[in-house]
């Protein structure tokens, strides 16, 4: 753990830095499923639009 003192004795602490990662390039299978629940989340959204309009 990394700490500092500062001229008051009061300890200061810092958390670690995490370890980072590059991101990998989605798999054609992983697209297909993020197509599809994009296309299912825009056909509930509609519905969830049509049915507040026509209902006010």
């Amino acid at each position: 753990m990394i700490s500092t003192t500062d001229e008051r004795g009061v300890i200061n602490n810092f958390a670690r830095d995490p370890q980072t990662s590059a991101a990998e390039y989605p798999s054609p299978a992983q697209q297909r499923t993020y197509w599809f629940m994009g296309a299912a989340t825009a056909i509930l959204m509609s519905g969830v639009f049509a049915i507040a309009f026509a209902v006010s």
